[in-house]
C-alpha cells in the first residue's frame, strides 16, 4: 500500500517547518548576500576577498534552489534585494570602512550560525531530498568556517575566549 509520505521525496507534500525553513534559508540568503557584497568593497586583503567571493557563490546558490523548491511547492518567495555596484575601496571614507577584522569575525559568526539552521533543518526533515540539501549546504559551510578560522589565525585577527594556561593543582588526590 502506497501513502502520501513514500516514493518520490518530490512528490510529497513540504510539512510546515520545512517550507518554513527552506523560507527562511532563501529570505536569509538574500540579505547575507547584499552585506558580502557590502563586505567585498570594505574588504582588503586578497584572501578575505577570495572568501567572500566564495560566500556570495554559496548565498547565491542557496536562494537558486530553496526558491525553486519553494516556487514548484507553490509558496511564494521574497523579493531579492538589488546587487550592490562594486566600488573602490579608496573612495570609502577611512572613518566608514568595515576593517578586514571585523569583516572576518562577522562572517565567522555567520558561518557558525548558519551551521546550527543547516542542522535543524536537517533534523526536522522528513523529505529526504530537503534532508540532503541541508547537508550539503552544512558541508560547504563547514569547509568555509575552516578557512575563515585558518584565516583569523594566520593573520592574527582572531580573539580567543579566555584561555587555561595553567590548570589548578588537584587538591586532596
Amino acid at each position: 500500500m502506497m501513502g502520501i509520505l513514500s516514493g518520490n521525496p518530490k512528490n510529497e507534500p513540504m510539512h510546515y517547518g520545512e517550507i518554513f525553513s527552506v523560507w527562511q534559508c532563501s529570505t536569509v540568503a538574500k540579505g547575507a548576500l547584499s552585506f558580502y557584497q557590502a563586505f567585498s568593497n570594505h574588504a582588503g586583503d586578497k584572501e578575505l576577498k577570495k572568501i567572500l567571493e566564495a560566500l556570495i557563490d554559496q548565498a547565491k546558490l542557496e536562494i537558486k534552489e530553496c526558491d525553486t523548491l519553494l516556487i514548484d511547492n507553490g509558496i511564494a518567495t521574497t523579493p531579492v534585494l538589488p546587487e550592490r555596484p562594486p566600488v573602490k575601496l579608496e573612495d570609502i571614507p577611512v572613518g566608514a570602512r568595515i576593517t578586514d577584522p571585523e569583516i572576518a569575525a562577522s562572517i565567522a559568526s555567520d558561518t557558525s550560525m548558519g551551521l546550527v539552521a543547516c542542522s535543524q533543518v536537517m533534523g526536522q526533515s522528513i523529505r529526504e531530498d530537503i534532508g540532503a540539501l541541508f547537508a550539503k549546504y552544512h558541508v560547504t559551510k563547514t569547509a568555509l568556517g575552516l578557512r575563515i578560522l585558518q584565516m583569523s589565525k594566520e593573520k592574527g585577527w582572531l580573539i580567543p575566549p579566555p584561555l587555561q594556561v595553567k590548570r589548578p593543582e588537584a587538591v586532596g588526590v
